[in-house]
């Protein structure tokens, strides 16, 4: 398993959160994680994931179900590229089985899944995704994009806004990720109204394609998204963007804004030296969230059940 790069840079970071403590989903014991899930709202993102199980896909899966059974998420958001390579075919295909229900088949993972669309889902069959949440009792797909509020214990509220951002990427363009058709523009749009008519507590924007990351640069940032998503995050105050893409774990705050890649499901590389201070990992593993009124616990663990690392997000 690659080795976490960038030491000084993780261990900043750590010392200047402390310790998570309750902020963090995986508790000393069970008793103790269920009576910190109590308080927040918990839920885990995977990203980057569907390959039949291989690529340490099943062991990730594992210790996603691990953590569940101790800290009971509400939920759980896929970042997209949920099939590889070239996504469905239908509602039928044999993906569903062998990628999905066979691999993420533990009883602490039979909760809703909030699904997102990612470059790979644009070479095969888009609508077969979204259909399938007619099918499934936990696939949640309803749209290309789209909004979910969640109250916290103490009622206030978190809205998450669930993108669709393989549209906005030029160079996709007459490629078969067959973007043709869709309306960036459009969605654009709809976030900036969205956002700007939500009162909730917090506001977490989640997209498969990352805006900034810690190793920075072509390839790794996105020009795109740069232009048209992060004025939105800063004019209606975003603290939490969330993608996969990059087969990594990473974290960077940038302008007050944190940025965070989780794309580690299945297959990975190790990283190069960061270009920014932060965290990044090529880990196979997934991303655990606990939000309260005051504070997002941030949470990566691998493939083993081991965490990486943690970091808190204030509202202040």
């Amino acid at each position: 398993m690659p080795a976490d790069h960038d030491p000084i840079s993780r261990r900043r970071f750590l010392e200047g959160s402390a310790q998570i403590g309750a902020a963090s989903l995986l508790a000393a014991t069970p008793a103790v994680a269920a009576a910190a899930a109590d308080q927040k709202l918990g839920f885990f993102v995977i990203g980057d994931w569907g390959r039949h199980g291989a690529h340490h896909q099943t062991a990730v899966g594992r210790a996603m179900a691990a953590a569940a059974a101790e800290s009971d998420p509400r939920f759980i958001v896929s970042a997209g590229d949920n099939f590889y390579e070239s996504g469905v075919t239908s509602i039928h295909d044999p993906q569903w089985r062998s990628s999905f229900e066979d691999v993420y088949s533990e009883a602490a993972l039979q909760r809703p899944w909030h699904v997102i669309l990612g470059n790979h889902d644009y070479r095969g069959d888009v609508e077969a995704q979204i259909d399938y949440s007619k099918l499934s009792h936990r696939w949640h797909l309803p749209a290309r994009y789209y909004t979910r509020t969640k109250t916290l214990p103490d009622r206030s509220d978190a809205e998450i806004f669930y993108l669709d951002t393989s549209p906005f990427i030029r160079k996709y363009l007459g490629t078969s990720t067959r973007i043709e058709g869709q309306n960036p523009h459009a969605q654009r749009e709809w976030l900036d109204t969205a956002l700007g008519r939500s009162t909730a507590r917090w506001k977490i924007v989640i997209g498969h394609h990352p805006i900034y990351t810690t190793l920075g640069g072509a390839g790794h940032d996105q020009p795109d998204l740069i232009a048209a998503i992060e004025p939105l995050l800063r004019r209606h105050r975003v603290k939490l963007y969330i993608n996969g893409h990059d087969h990594t774990m990473q974290y960077v705050e940038m302008g007050g804004i944190a940025y965070v890649t989780t794309g580690a499901g299945s297959e990975t590389y190790t990283p190069g030296p960061a270009s920014r201070t932060g965290f990044v990992s090529g880990a196979h593993g997934f991303l655990a969230c606990a939000a309260t009124k005051d504070a997002i616990g941030l949470d990566f663990i691998d493939s083993t059940g081991r965490s990486l690392f943690r970091n808190t997000i204030t509202a202040a």
